[in-house]
């Protein structure tokens, strides 16, 4: 499997605000989307099988308005090529990985004048000897860079600073959501204060207002990653996780970000208009049939009976003309439907393609999790 070459990877001086870049919504134009196929057996259950059944329909849901680049360890090779051999616009490259979370471990773009930079974090599992999922992550760690040398981005390196796509927002106009609880725990950046934290995002991704959101989705074991709890569908408006039951304890979470959220603005001064995304009604937990198809590593972080998943609508991706969204079946069916015919409502030029995703939050994470997109524009060709 190849391994990444510094030598051949074009490193940017300065600064991405500085030199007029910033990071797009997610709702603008794409050129592509980066998934990982599936394989750590500590992270999917019966040799990942039915988290590629689910990762498949994302890919090829995604892939009917955009390029698709889908990731490929030596495991998954096998696999991969039989469910891809004929598909359309999804282009397989081979590179071994920890795990298959895209969304945190491949690049986050931003656009400038004239071209499409990437931008490579820290990456340290979640936590790193803090509270990190596993207890090594090298590999993910050198994804972004080696995405950007393979694909002829040029990358500015943000590190040593610790950062995952899940945990930030981009509304394309200067405004960025995270959340405290994420951005401010220890296992990440103990040395900065929230104001230096603050100042480094409006410099890599070009923003000028950031709101901090208190709480994420309860249980979410990436410190509660503003990527399963709120979500920009456009500039000045939000989809915001929700619950009416008040003996839920997302209630308290989501009631916190939303009393926040109403007395603020945006960085062009606009109120936020927020939509309530009810969560699934009756909680997701994993089962001792999902145990049973475990096996973890030493140092890695085990799942346990009865463990509630951090289950959210929020956790979609927009493609170019569609929202894939996850569901989860079973009891929750009537809370999937009425989750589509939301989103559908609050999407009217996309359509909505709903995908069984539980089998992907076994995982720990979801749809959103899964993918990183690519914005249209220019780049430097190899």
């Amino acid at each position: 499997m190849k391994t990444l070459k510094e030598d051949c990877l074009k490193i940017k001086k300065g600064i991405p605000k500085t030199d007029g870049y910033h990071m797009p919504g997610e709702f603008e134009p794409h050129e592509g989307c980066i998934l990982i196929w599936p394989e750590r057996s500590g992270s999917w259950t019966y040799e990942a099988k039915a988290a590629r059944r689910a990762f498949r329909e994302v890919i090829l849901s995604i892939a009917k308005s955009e390029k698709v680049y889908l990731a490929v360890g030596e495991k998954g090779r096998k696999s991969a090529e039989e469910m891809f051999k004929n598909a359309e616009n999804v282009e397989l490259f081979f590179v071994d990985t920890d795990d298959a979370w895209a969304r945190d471990v491949a690049p986050t773009f931003v656009t400038g004048p004239e071209d499409v930079c990437a931008l490579n974090w820290e990456f340290n599992a979640w936590g790193g000897k803090v509270d990190g999922l596993y207890a090594s992550w090298d590999k993910d760690n050198a994804f972004a860079r080696y995405f950007a040398r393979k694909y002829g981005y040029p990358c500015y390196d943000a590190a040593p600073f610790v950062l995952e796509g899940g945990s930030v927002h981009s509304d394309g106009e200067g405004t960025l959501l995270v959340t405290e609880a994420c951005l401010l725990s220890k296992g990440r950046n103990p040395d900065l204060s929230k104001k230096e934290i603050e100042e480094k995002l409006k410099n890599y991704l070009g923003a000028e207002k950031v709101l901090w959101l208190p709480r994420g989705i309860y249980n979410d074991e990436t410190n509660e990653h503003v990527d399963n709890v709120c979500a920009f569908l456009r500039p000045g408006e939000v989809v915001l996780a929700w619950t009416e039951d008040e003996n839920d304890p997302q209630y308290a979470l989501s009631m916190e970000d939303l009393l926040y959220l109403e007395k603020e603005t945006d960085a062009k001064g606009r109120k936020m208009i927020v939509h309530k995304l009810p969560i699934p009604k009756h909680p997701i937990c994993i089962t001792k049939e999902d145990v049973k198809g475990y096996v973890f590593e030493e140092g890695e972080d085990e799942r346990e009976v009865g463990e509630r998943l951090a289950a959210s609508y929020v956790n979609f991706y927009f493609s170019n003309d569609a929202v894939i969204l996850p569901i989860f079946g079973g009891e929750n069916e009537e809370s999937d439907q009425k989750a589509v015919a939301l989103m559908q409502e609050l999407n009217p030029d996309r359509t909505v393609i709903p995908v069984y995703a539980r089998d992907i939050l076994v995982g720990g994470g979801n749809i959103h999790c899964i993918t990183q997109q690519i914005p249209a524009g220019n780049k430097i060709r190899k």
